[in-house]
């Protein structure tokens, strides 16, 4: 199961205007259920921004400061990643490598290297892999922030996406989590 989660502003964006997104740090009790998440992923497919951003987890130390971060970081260490750019010839860090095959080919053999889902990130990327239909399930972390423009969690569809909501839950710091499936037609 290919899983999209990411947290966009009340308005529905993943990034501002100016490629901010600071609003969107998680407070301890998100930290956590961040960390739990990524524990049950089997391997995570990135774009080049997102492959970037998350690089500070392998390199930085002093971003291991409490027991939920130092987790995190070895969680994510740990995890098999497949990065997807146009302009990096090479990938660091532990588990991490540069997708060889088109976005469909990378899904299909990640996904059949695992029993566990597998996530995506990066708005771009994961707009091609809806496009695709390939997304079955989203993860929304509602920020409490209009932003008025950006980068959209969810992009532009050639049809409608019907989706069943599973679940919600609301964080001391205000985020809303929404998990939805793409819902079966019947």
């Amino acid at each position: 199961m290919l899983v999209y989660s990411m947290g966009p502003s009340a308005d529905g964006y993943v990034m501002d205007r100016d490629g901010a997104f600071d609003w969107g740090a998680p407070d301890a009790e998100q930290f956590r259920f961040h960390v739990e998440q990524t524990r049950a992923l089997g391997a995570h497919l990135l774009g080049r921004k997102l492959y970037e951003t998350m690089q500070v987890w392998e390199t930085d130390l002093s971003l291991r400061g409490t027991d939920d971060e130092a987790e995190f970081a070895e969680l994510w260490v740990a995890l098999p990643k497949i990065v997807f750019s146009r302009t990096l010839d090479r990938v660091d860090g532990s588990n991490a490598r540069l997708a060889e095959g088109s976005l469909a080919e990378e899904v299909e053999r990640v996904l059949a290297s695992t029993d566990k889902p597998v996530g995506i990130g990066g708005a771009t990327l994961a707009a091609e892999a809806i496009g695709l239909g390939m997304v079955e399930e989203f993860h929304v972390f509602r920020n409490p922030v209009v932003v008025g423009g950006g980068t959209p969690y969810f992009p532009a569809v050639e049809e409608r996406i019907e989706l069943e909501l599973l679940e919600t839950r609301t964080f001391a710091g205000r985020v809303v989590f929404e998990r939805y499936a793409r819902a079966r037609s019947t």
